[in-house]
């Protein structure tokens, strides 16, 4: 089950991000009853949140929370189910990458997504193999969702 709030004042397609939650969850063969959450938060609360579990000033693009420990199924078949996690993002903080990178608010979005549920997933960037490993992998899930929207 794969819940998606908005509770930053941006406008969010939440259809759009429970879709992309589902596809990479699918890929990545975690059990289809698995329990993910999405929300979206002001600035305000990603800075209370970036403060209080990860000891850094200021506000963040995303925040993962893992719950069970879940890891992709590798032999095909997929996990048991349960509670894989929550990420948090904030569209703001978002909006600004974007404009940077040169694309837009809702693509960063969806990127921070896949970002997010590969780290739930035990995925790091940590080291520059880890990093390398990851990125690509996000990379690939996200295009491979969007060229079949």
């Amino acid at each position: 089950m794969i819940e998606v709030a908005n509770e930053s004042g941006y406008e969010v397609v939440e259809e759009e991000f429970a879709a992309l939650a589902r596809y990479v969850l699918e890929e990545m063969r975690i059990h289809p009853q698995a329990e993910l959450s999405v929300l979206f938060v002001t600035t305000e609360v990603m800075t209370e949140l970036h403060v209080r579990w990860m000891d850094e000033p200021g506000p963040t693009d995303v925040l993962s929370f893992p719950m069970d420990e879940m890891r992709p199924g590798r032999s095909g078949e997929p996990l048991p189910e349960g509670t894989l996690g929550d990420i948090v993002l904030c569209p703001e903080v978002a909006a600004t990458q974007a404009k940077e990178a040169g694309h837009s608010a809702e693509e960063e979005m969806l990127l921070l997504t896949v970002h997010g549920i590969l780290h739930l997933l035990g995925y790091d960037h940590a080291e520059p193999e880890e990093e390398k490993e990851m990125f690509a992998l996000q990379r690939k899930l996200l295009l491979t969702f969007l060229a079949q929207r």
